[in-house]
């Protein structure tokens, strides 16, 4: 079987299939006339199966996606996802997009080396996190954020989840999936006002479930590499 067509698996179109089903559904049901978005959100379900088999255009598509989405942020004043997204997202994923290319599980192959990152590292991302987010919190509030808290919590775990994906752990996925958690809530928020933000909402919960997959599928890359997995050559 040609390799091309067998790249993903049935589940794996399966779930993009769906995921882009329920976001073009849920943008003509709520009649969010802003393109923007619905390309925007086309963009991360793609990105998101990309980076759950490791391959370095799943990052090249996050770079994109950021930039969309900093913008869609900005007209909704949710200058936090913004300056989050344009300012740290973006750039950290452009750095991922290096990393992910110069770490290759073998020469040739589209997908990326699993790296374990020591206890340490562990210990400095959260005071890196930590420090960030305190600096994004003056930042947001002279800059008079809607649902202040909600979008420094975002700082927090959007930190987080690029850091590890730079580093290409698995749980990079994990910290996604805690981001996902907080833009549903904060754009339900925005949703009680304008009907059409739902669409926004169910766009990130399509995320979710990705990001769940991405973490399973990354764990499974991690142990094929380590040659833990029978039938699979590391």
């Amino acid at each position: 079987m040609d390799k091309k067509t067998s790249y993903f698996t049935k589940f794996e179109k399966g779930l993009w299939l769906v995921s882009v089903t329920a976001i073009v559904g849920s943008y003509l049901l709520f009649q969010a006339g802003d393109v923007l978005t619905l390309l925007a959100s086309l963009i991360g379900a793609t990105f998101l199966i990309l980076n759950a088999k490791g391959n370095v255009w799943g990052q090249v598509l996050t770079v994109v996606f950021s930039l969309l989405y900093g913008v869609i942020s900005y007209s909704t004043a949710y200058y936090g996802e913004m300056i989050t997204y344009l300012g740290m997202t973006a750039p950290i994923a452009v750095a991922s997009v290096v990393s992910w290319a110069r770490n290759p599980a073998q020469e040739g192959e589209r997908e990326v080396k699993v790296n374990r990152l020591p206890r340490w590292e562990y210990l400095l991302l959260v005071a890196l996190s930590l420090a960030v987010t305190c600096v994004f919190y003056f930042i947001l509030k002279a800059c008079h954020t809607q649902v202040l808290w909600l979008s420094t919590l975002s700082v927090f775990t959007s930190f987080l989840a690029s850091y590890l994906t730079m580093r290409r752990s698995p749980f990079f996925a994990v910290g996604y999936a805690a981001n996902d958690v907080v833009l549903i809530a904060l754009w339900l928020i925005a949703a009680r006002q304008d009907r059409q933000y739902s669409a926004v909402v169910i766009c990130f919960a399509v995320f979710l479930i990705n990001d769940l997959y991405g973490y399973w599928n990354w764990i499974r890359l991690k142990k094929k590499q380590a040659g833990e997995l029978e039938g699979c050559p590391a």
